[in-house]
């Protein structure tokens, strides 16, 4: 079965961006964008909340048009603008890129797409990862740590009374300070966890 696969860049002091939607402070060097775009490649869907996918919207699909684009940012464009996506949002009615609108995470949904061929599903966002997390739907969680403390901005995760107890997998540091964290859920919690 496909894993569901959050992923964050964070500061320091747990943020994922500033009190004005700064992310400037994301060191992201071709070192890391030639990782990040390793793996993502081979997932086989993106899900992403209404503000990740309009943010991304707005650069990546031709972003390798660009004279000046590195070879790592034109791979990227093509992984985003061709990977099937899936967006969560109660007012956007049409996506566009590859993009089809889901009003709600329902939870025997998700588990159908996961059940589903292909590689894993990257999950993307702040709300929506909350989301999936209180429906206890998140295989792993791929966290990157940001050499910075911003002092304020918007959490990781939305607050929310998921409790779910992880076990580390992996850990990578990057020659920019970036540190991988790579959680998945403990195996106790598998075992004991209901059928989809």
């Amino acid at each position: 079965m496909r894993k569901i696969i959050w992923t964050m860049s964070v500061s320091v002091d747990g943020y994922m961006e500033g009190p004005n939607r700064e992310i400037d402070w994301h060191m992201v060097d071709d070192e890391l964008h030639r990782h990040m775009n390793g793996w993502i490649g081979r997932a086989s869907a993106f899900l992403e909340g209404r503000v990740t996918y309009e943010l991304m919207a707005e650069f990546w699909p031709t972003a390798d048009q660009d004279p000046a684009a590195t070879p790592t940012i034109v791979e990227f464009a093509r992984i985003w603008r061709d990977m099937p996506k899936v967006v969560y949002s109660r007012t956007l009615e049409h996506a566009s890129w590859n993009a089809t609108v889901a009003h709600d995470v329902v939870p025997a949904e998700v588990h159908a797409l996961k059940a589903q061929p292909g590689g894993d599903i990257v999950l993307g966002g702040s709300n929506l990862g909350a989301e999936f997390a209180r429906h206890d739907l998140i295989d792993e969680y791929r966290l990157y740590v940001h050499p910075v403390v911003i002092g304020r901005g918007k959490q990781a995760l939305h607050p929310s009374d998921a409790k779910i107890p992880l076990q580390l997998v992996e850990t990578h540091t990057f020659g920019n300070g970036v540190v991988m964290l790579r959680y998945e859920r403990s195996p106790s919690r598998l075992a004991s966890a209901p059928p989809p």
